[in-house]
């Protein structure tokens, strides 16, 4: 596999539900499939995704991809609404997927790091990653890319017969620059 100083062909882009619903579904369905990154135990069907975009819109939650030359998704990276109480407003919960074919390329990192100059732009104060406890490559990427270990809750999920640990990693930024209650 390529290195992603070597993969200079890549670029990031927002997606839309037109152009990107598809080949996101194919990435988070074979995530489902074949590993413990997401704790769904079936595909989602076409139509999830309608309701999957409307609700980044609706909320302002970004969707940014990484493209090849000819314009193929790689990966993407979004967040989400952490817990839905006023108070966790500055708080958002974050996924980063790379297609199996194109993981261990620095994906990940660029997806990262777009989300995280996202978040300060948008006055975001933390991300939080909820992280299958085995997943080692998504664990080593959120400690190289500052993210501290701030909790596993051990056997909360099911998934291919065995009890599955989630790890918690956060990012505190610096914004906002002026917080407010309400």
């Amino acid at each position: 596999m390529t290195s992603l100083a070597q993969h200079t062909s890549v670029r990031l882009i927002d997606c839309n539900e037109t152009d990107h619903a598809q080949a996101i579904l194919e990435i988070l369905n074979e995530a489902i499939v074949n590993s413990t990154a997401l704790y769904d135990y079936v595909p989602r069907p076409p139509e999830a995704m309608v309701a999957w975009f409307a609700t980044k819109r609706a909320n302002g939650f970004p969707v940014v991809g990484v493209v090849d030359v000819r314009g193929k998704l790689l990966g993407f990276a979004s967040w989400g609404m952490f817990r839905a109480f006023p108070a966790y407003k500055y708080t958002v919960e974050h996924s980063v997927y790379v297609h199996a074919d194109h993981r261990g390329q620095g994906l990940a990192k660029q997806l990262m790091q777009e989300l995280i100059r996202r978040a300060q732009a948008a006055q975001v104060h933390v991300l939080v990653g909820c992280i299958d406890a085995s997943n080692a490559g998504s664990i080593a990427l959120h400690q190289r890319m500052g993210f501290a270990h701030c909790g596993t809750f051990t056997q909360v999920g099911f998934k291919f017969g065995r009890w599955l640990d989630v790890a918690f990693y956060q990012l505190n930024l610096e914004t906002p620059l002026q917080p407010v209650d309400g």
